[in-house]
């Protein structure tokens, strides 16, 4: 039942496993060891036009040790639950360390941490959806999908579903001990128009966004399915009749189904210290936000505050310990527009002299080793800030953008354009019609620069994906942003259609 460790899980060997990969690894001379046995269970439910297209379900058990050893990690991972087992990874982890410590430049020294002796913790949901029958989500899919489909100028129908239940037991040489588990679920729902005489399509996307919660986001809590099926039709049609963006410059009000996303790139990455001090830089490139600009660097507007957090109630990378036994917590990142934290597993906050990790420690699977990892990195709201109608009352001639769609960003998280779902032009502090093609340019901190207003806690939502890909070998990991409705003066608008030459 939700709020309970899964009985299954606990059936496990948990003790015994890492009691024998803990003592393995301390008698061979690892001044630190860690052991983390997981279960990941996932289910994906595709349809297309009401019919099903596609299912998997599937289950990752297994477990890891980490060692340092002489100042040098070392890594292991099994699949046999066995006490012989998890003592054999911990001596080809130390054995791997040694063989590594040859070539390590850059001894390993991990930021200290309080103990936390059997720790239990169990994400914010109601219903499991593992518990809900096949029968049951297929049938709320295909009617959702019939619905849209009955409606005038709806061509096809893509539903789904991913829903995952990720389990953890966590143990280390200090004698923390945590065992956790957190559910999510990510709904997917596109409406698709086509002019058959010119080829030209649209589409529609839901704004819900995934979730850390159970079933019940897709039966209503937390999202109301039944207004946003009614509305799409309507706002589809518009769309595809809409004409296109003249391009220039623009006040934007952008609406957090659509502002998540630039905070995911622009700021989330930005503000991942490994990435800052170039460790990413093979990969998915480093950072603007450079270590010697902490508390300088004016990242944007003085309303400006932006916050990583763990602990956010339904976020996706909310948890209660990290994958390092560092207890979760929330920290800023940005304040009154200057750079003033960043985001830090437990070796990178030794390195740079902070007192303690901020709980950014996640590997997505057993095989993996933990690695610096995305908080829910969000755009905190104005206490008494307007509303998103008042926000938009404060625009002459602007653009009111709502839901995520393309994107691009540089390699040090500086130059972006992003487009979105819905474009709605704003005269004289109102909405007048539908506009497409439309992408907003800027430098991150030209754009975050120009904000003027943020919305108050009434336009606050929660946005994020399950698919944010980081490391070699690759891990993806799950993350929310969190935001109001935001005011920015004079951004750059380009013409997808002309940009693209055509």
């Amino acid at each position: 039942m939700p709020g309970e460790i899964d009985a299954s899980f606990l059936a496990l060997p948990l003790t015994p496993l890492a009691e024998s990969a803990l003592d393995a690894a301390t008698r061979l001379g690892a001044s630190h060891a860690d052991v983390r046995v997981e279960r990941i269970r996932s289910q994906h439910l595709r349809l297309r036009d009401g019919r099903l297209q596609g299912r998997i379900d599937d289950e990752d058990v297994g477990f890891a040790v980490r060692v340092v050893y002489e100042g040098t990690f070392g890594f292991a991972a099994g699949v046999d639950l066995t006490p012989e087992a998890a003592r054999r990874v911990a001596e080809q982890a130390v054995e791997i360390a040694r063989a590594a410590k040859a070539v390590n430049r850059e001894p390993v020294e991990l930021a200290p941490e309080p103990v936390h002796r059997d720790a239990v913790w169990v994400s914010a949901y109601d219903v499991d959806p593992f518990t809900v029958p096949d029968t049951e989500k297929l049938g709320l899919l295909e009617d959702r999908s019939r619905r849209l489909l009955a409606a005038p100028g709806i061509d096809h129908v893509d539903a789904g579903v991913a829903q995952v239940l990720e389990n953890k037991f966590y143990a280390d040489t200090a004698g923390t001990t945590t065992t956790q588990q957190r559910v999510r679920v990510m709904p997917t729902l596109t409406a698709v128009a086509v002019d058959e005489a010119s080829g030209r399509f649209e589409t529609m996307d839901t704004l819900a966004s995934p979730a850390g919660r159970g079933w019940e986001y897709l039966t209503g809590t937390g999202w109301d399915w039944d207004r946003e099926i009614a509305e799409i039709p309507e706002l589809l049609a518009e769309k595809m009749s809409a004409p296109s963006v003249e391009p220039g410059r623009y006040d934007l009000v952008i609406d957090p189904t659509n502002l998540w996303l630039t905070i995911h790139e622009s700021i989330g990455h930005a503000t991942e210290l490994d990435r800052a001090l170039g460790y990413e830089a093979a990969y998915a490139g480093t950072s603007f936000a450079t270590f010697d600009k902490l508390g300088s660097l004016r990242y944007g507007s003085p309303i400006m505050h932006v916050t990583g957090d763990r602990t956010a109630v339904h976020g996706l990378a909310t948890i209660g310990y990290d994958d390092e036994g560092v207890q979760t917590q929330q920290f800023d990142l940005v304040k009154d527009g200057i750079l003033v934290g960043y985001q830090l597993d437990r070796r990178i906050a030794r390195l740079k002299g902070f007192p303690r990790s901020n709980g950014c420690a996640f590997a997505d699977c057993a095989a993996h080793m933990p690695i610096q990892r995305m908080a829910n990195v969000s755009l905190q709201p104005a206490p008494n800030g307007p509303s998103t109608e008042e926000l938009i009352g404060m625009v002459d001639r602007g653009i009111y953008i709502v839901g995520d769609k393309s994107w691009s960003i540089d390699m040090q998280r500086y130059n972006f354009q992003f487009t979105g779902q819905r474009f709605f032009e704003i005269r004289g502090g109102r909405l007048v019609r539908q506009l497409r093609d439309v992408a907003y340019q800027a430098t991150t901190t030209d754009f975050w620069g120009a904000m003027e207003a943020v919305g108050g806690p009434q336009t606050y939502v929660l946005g994020g994906a399950f698919n944010c890909g980081k490391g070699q070998p690759g891990q993806i990991a799950p993350v929310s942003h969190g935001c109001p409705s935001a005011l920015f003066r004079g951004i750059r608008i380009l013409n997808t259609v002309q940009e693209g030459g055509r």
